[in-house]
Order: structure tokens, then C-alpha cells, then sequence
């Protein structure tokens, strides 16, 4: 598990690197947090995110500044609802249109008598991270068996 982690991690981390000079690595993961569950109190994503409250405020000032998220009045008026903008969701989009030509290219690498075993496998460990099951944009659709 940890020689193949490490190689998607490569992966993941090479996918990013178109964007670098947009937002860090966890600006992205916040991101992809409100681009696959929706708006968020910051108290959410700081939970989320497993950071604290006040690293999540510094980041969204940042991310608001790009123009890749926007903070809203909540519903109840005392608290801040973070919601990706149409630009945030099209970073994360084409950083996940890279990762998925990567790993693409791992899989392809995989005997193909191999690859339903592997998906299972995949889909198993997704599964106890809390990835699945669940709607997912277009974007985060997985490679095809």
C-alpha cells in the first residue's frame, strides 16, 4: 500500500504543477472540498481540512483575492458561507483532467487481466477514506474498467 501511495502521490503532486503558481497545496484541497460537497461554514472546512479556523481564514482571503472562491452571508446572518466561484471550479477541473491522463497511464500499465481486481481494490480503499459512495462532478469520475 505505501510503495503504490507513493506513486500517486507522484502523480497527484505532478498534476499540480501546472498550478502552482496559482494556489498551494492545501488552498487546492480546499478547493476540492467545496467543489465536491458545496458551500461551507469555515468552521466546516476547518474541520474538514483538519486545520485551524484562523489558517482557513488566511486562505480564503487569498483564494478570494484570485477570485477562486466567494464568502457570502450564511443563512442564519451571524456566519460566512465559502462557496467555489466558476473559476475555482475550473482549476480544480483541470487539474483533475491532468491527474486523470496520469493515472490513466499507471492503469494502462497494469495487466489488463489485473485491472478489474485493481478497480475493486481501488474502490475498497476509497470507500474507507470516505471518497465513496456519492454524487461527483464529471470531473472526479474515474477511469473507465
Amino acid at each position: 500500500m505505501l510503495h503504490a501511495s507513493r506513486a500517486l502521490v507522484a502523480s497527484a503532486a505532478r498534476s499540480l504543477g501546472a498550478v502552482s503558481d496559482e494556489v498551494t497545496l492545501p488552498q487546492y484541497r480546499m478547493l476540492v472540498v467545496l467543489a465536491t460537497r458545496g458551500a461551507q461554514s469555515g468552521t466546516q472546512l476547518a474541520e474538514e481540512l483538519e486545520t485551524a479556523p484562523s489558517s482557513v481564514t488566511r486562505m480564503c482571503d487569498r483564494l478570494e483575492a484570485k477570485g477562486l472562491i466567494a464568502r457570502d452571508q450564511g443563512p442564519d446572518r451571524r456566519t460566512l458561507e465559502i462557496a467555489i466561484t466558476t473559476e475555482g471550479d475550473e482549476l480544480v477541473g483541470s487539474v483533475a483532467d491532468d491527474r486523470r491522463r496520469r493515472l490513466a497511464a499507471l492503469v494502462a500499465a497494469v495487466p489488463a487481466d489485473q485491472r478489474d481486481v485493481l478497480a475493486d481494490a481501488l474502490d475498497a480503499v476509497a470507500r474507507a477514506g470516505g471518497e465513496l459512495p456519492g454524487p461527483a462532478p464529471d470531473w472526479a469520475v474515474g477511469w473507465d474498467r
